[in-house]
């Protein structure tokens, strides 16, 4: 039975209306992807625009003591760390392998230089570079440099050079871990896209009350109503 015609009738169009939006989103009409991909792709490029750190950690790579450093490390496995060696002699490092335990003496500056140069080409997406130098999938050299700079920071750390550590862990977070996960995305600027940005913001909050009111006017509609 309803209860108040006119409200049921509001609900019902506003409800039937806001299914028809919400197929229409998730259809390919976004140049191939529906819409939660085109907004997730869109904010991860707005996201990988304002995650650049690598000029600045490179920066203070530079400052470190010109110094050869000998380092014990520890990787994830004999495989891992036979991948790793070409990463530090590439670097001009001499390495030096025990199963999974790496010997590394070499100079710090050039060996997280060369480690930043790998990132920047992840993050620009020229993956194919990467796979080239190393002749390992690029993820991989990608993710057995971050493996290497933690147990780098812990070797550092054990033998008191905090400061190296200190830049090794930047180098991790900031330019590895950055590059790695945003690999394959194009980085945009939010400025360049404020106008979709805003639009989408809008629109969320537009449509979640679209629904609320939907449902609460057929509820009422019905004669069901929320009192205290």
């Amino acid at each position: 039975m309803i209860a108040h015609k006119k409200k049921f009738t509001t609900g019902l169009v506003l409800m039937a209306l806001f299914a028809v939006v919400f197929v229409s989103i998730f259809m390919p009409l976004f140049g191939g992807r529906n819409g939660l991909e085109y907004l997730d792709n869109l904010y991860n490029s707005i996201a990988k625009g304002s995650a650049y750190y690598i000029d600045a950690v490179r920066t203070d790579v530079q400052a470190l003591d010109q110094m050869d450093l000998t380092m014990d490390l520890t990787m994830k496995s004999a495989v891992q760390a036979q991948q790793t060696v070409p990463l530090f002699m590439h670097a001009g490092a001499q390495v030096g392998r025990d199963g999974a335990h790496l010997t590394v003496t070499g100079n710090m500056t050039r060996i997280l230089s060369r480690c930043l140069d790998d990132a920047q080409l992840m993050y620009d997406n020229d993956g194919a570079a990467v796979t080239a130098k190393y002749s390992f999938a690029e993820k991989t050299v990608l993710y057995n440099w971050w493996c290497a700079l933690k147990a780098m920071d812990f070797s550092l750390k054990k033998q008191k050079r905090f400061k190296a550590a200190k830049i090794a862990e930047a180098v991790k977070k900031k330019a590895v871990e950055t590059a790695y996960n945003y690999y394959g995305i194009q980085a945009q600027n939010i400025s360049d896209r404020f106008g979709v940005v805003l639009f989408s913001l809008i629109f969320y909050v537009v449509y979640t009350l679209w629904y609320g009111f939907g449902i609460m006017d057929l509820f009422e509609g019905w004669g069901l109503r929320l009192e205290h």
